[in-house]
């Protein structure tokens, strides 16, 4: 793999990776980004789960594959995020001293107490009075869509692209509306996100580096404006409000300012990306088996359900990373400060000590205990607007189409740590 240096070699911890073991893992992961590897990434995760819950990774730090490590590491103090200091200290041509690189360190999802309390604080969140008032967009911006994906198939196409239709449009359209960015330039936003989100990838090439300094920038200089312009001119959405709570929290306007854009930026990016990625394995899931379709239709009281059990079975994002605070343990393992853990949160949902049967896909299950929304204090903030989307396009799309097929298995992006269809079509059965 043409990956970036990363800091750390073949003694991590207590342990040395012998070489043998280091080909195989690299091997393994040069697999997960073949057209097999993104299509059923879960067999390999199991391989790498018979390591056992925590191994060396080849590249340094470790690999947790263990439901209970996850997470006891999301929930325990002991464990930071990777945040901008962390990331200076990795020193120069690592991936972590690239712009986009030092750019995310700096948003919410990156910081660690006491900064991520005070920003944590100032973004607010999503309580129930804000819930219900954006259903009413998300309700009127999928009836639309689906409007549009009924159209398609009731027109003579004998199949349509539910991502493109769907799944990509009702997150920007949603966010879009709610932070008051003008429409036309939702397009070009939503493609921005698609390419920095290299730069939080678990093995980013040069290459792919590259295309996320490119759009990550853009990105600075688009919000940047947008945020003077509120200043400016404010109105009554968020990003005033938050002007105004920096403006009470920072003197200097123009900290004042970049300390919004970190906030706007991480509320697009966190609203995009993973959101359409969950709402087309949804309803993969739901059309590549009839009778999961014909079940929501006499139980739509499964619906959240559905939902719940999607986030288990394939999440969104299938790597969380985290640096240890001090030396410790982690299931036997020795662990050094600052050295890092991949939480491998997609194989720790199979993990069978947390699941039985855990690679069938079942709304029944009694519980769904998973980690899709990370865990602990960087729970999503997001976490109830994803589910508002996932369930109210669920609910009328069974309530309100013909019953769907998949018209031809979908082709996923080169991915490892964030999943994404490139299409999902459909056909009317």
């Amino acid at each position: 793999m043409a990956a970036v240096a990363q800091k750390g070699a073949a003694t991590v911890g207590s342990l040395t990776t012998s070489s043998s073991d280091r080909r195989a893992t690299v091997s393994l992961f040069s697999r997960l980004r073949t057209a097999e590897g993104q299509a059923d990434p879960f067999p390999f995760y199991t391989e790498l789960r018979s390591r056992g819950g925590v191994s060396p990774a080849p590249w340094g730090g470790f690999l947790v594959t263990s439901f209970d490590a996850c997470d006891r590491v999301l929930r325990g103090a002991e464990w930071l995020e990777p945040d901008k200091d962390w990331r200076d200290r990795q020193g120069p041509r690592t991936r972590w001293s690239a712009p986009s690189s030092r750019e995310i360190g700096s948003t919410m999802p990156a910081l660690n107490p006491p900064e991520h309390t005070r920003v944590r604080r100032a973004a607010g969140g999503f309580d129930r009075t804000a819930i219900q008032r954006m259903g009413r967009t998300v309700r009127r911006l999928t009836d639309g869509l689906l409007d549009t994906l009924a159209e398609r198939l009731g027109g003579g196409e004998d199949h349509a692209d539910f991502a493109a239709l769907v799944s990509e449009e009702l997150p920007i359209a949603t966010i879009g509306a709610w932070l008051a960015l003008p429409e036309a330039d939702w397009p070009r936003l939503r493609e921005l996100t698609h390419e920095q989100v290299f730069t939080q990838e678990l093995l980013p090439s040069a290459s792919q580096l590259a295309r996320s300094d490119v759009a990550m920038a853009e990105l600075r200089s688009y919000f940047m404006d947008l945020v003077r312009d509120r200043r400016e001119h404010p109105g009554d959405d968020p990003v005033s409000r938050w002007i105004t709570t920096w403006d009470a929290m920072e003197p200097d306007p123009d900290k004042a300012d970049e300390a919004v854009y970190f906030l706007v930026l991480f509320v697009l990016l966190a609203a995009l990306e993973t959101t359409s990625t969950l709402l087309s394995t949804m309803t993969l899931h739901l059309v590549e088996d009839p009778a999961r379709w014909d079940l929501l239709v006499a139980r739509p009281d499964l619906v959240p359900a559905f939902v719940e059990e999607t986030l288990r079975y394939d999440p969104p994002a299938h790597v969380i990373s985290r640096v240890a605070a001090r030396d410790g343990v982690l299931d036997g393992v020795e662990v050094r400060a600052d050295e890092m853990v991949h939480l491998m949160v997609a194989a720790a949902h199979r993990d069978p000590a947390k699941h039985p049967d855990p690679d069938r896909f079942d709304p029944h299950r009694k519980a769904f205990p998973h980690l899709a929304f990370s865990g602990g204090i960087h729970y999503c903030l997001g976490a109830p607007l994803a589910r508002l989307e996932a369930h109210t396009l669920l609910r009328q799309l069974v309530g309100r189409l013909p019953r769907l097929t998949l018209a031809r298995r979908p082709h996923r992006a080169p991915r490892v740590a964030f999943r994404r269809l490139l299409n999902l079509d459909v056909a009317l059965a």
